[in-house]
């Protein structure tokens, strides 16, 4: 979903440069796909996302070198392009370690923050490495996606908390399982559709 925001970020632009639309659905495929991941894994203070598939070495291993690497490729196109991206990227950084590893006695890892910096951001990042400037249109799209974001993690918490379960679930918890799922797959393949729906517009257009 967040690499589909950067998309869709990115094709409001007026003038489209394929190679930043590349460059930060990369960025963000890395930092937070892997990154964050990875950071969350270390930090979660209940079940761990990965369980122990892999070790804490690995983990900050996994999360340096993808966060090293995507701020590497943002740097490049900050310092030669958009150099607003900056205020983004920061934003993002705090966040990053902020929400997975619940610094703060967790005050940055809510639902509504995670709307803001997995939702919201990554919009206005796709707009701004196209434009390095922000508008209207880009901010109320943003919006958008970031109530998208929000009811996609209300509907993940009590859907991982029943399949934590496992066969211990009854009937109306099991239907109720279901249809969390059925909720998280439409939402999360309804804003890839969109993306890809829009790039394909600006493509052919």
């Amino acid at each position: 979903m967040v690499v589909s925001f950067t998309v869709i970020g990115s094709v409001l632009a007026p003038d489209l440069h394929w190679d930043r639309v590349i460059a930060i659905a990369f960025i963000y495929f890395l930092g937070l796909g892997i990154g964050a991941h990875a950071l969350d894994a270390l930090g979660s203070k209940a079940k761990k996302p990965w369980g122990d598939v892999f070790g804490k070495r690995q983990l900050w291993l996994m999360a340096g070198c993808s966060l090293a690497a995507a701020y590497l490729v943002a740097a490049y196109f900050m310092v030669r392009f958009v150099p607003n991206l900056i205020f983004i990227a920061l934003v993002e950084g705090f966040f990053v370690f902020a929400y997975n590893l619940e610094w703060f006695d967790g005050r940055y890892h809510t639902d509504g923050w995670f709307a803001f910096s997995w939702g919201f951001l990554p919009v206005l990042a796709g707009y701004v490495m196209q434009t390095n400037t922000l508008s209207v249109a880009v901010i109320a799209v943003a919006l958008s996606m970031a109530l998208f974001s929000l009811v996609e993690i209300k509907a993940s918490r009590p859907y991982k908390a029943l399949k934590q379960c496992g066969g211990g679930l009854g009937d109306a918890d099991r239907a109720l399982m279901i249809r969390y799922e059925a909720i998280l797959k439409s939402i999360s393949l309804g804003v890839i559709v969109l993306g890809m729906g829009l790039l394909l517009f600006r493509v052919f257009d």
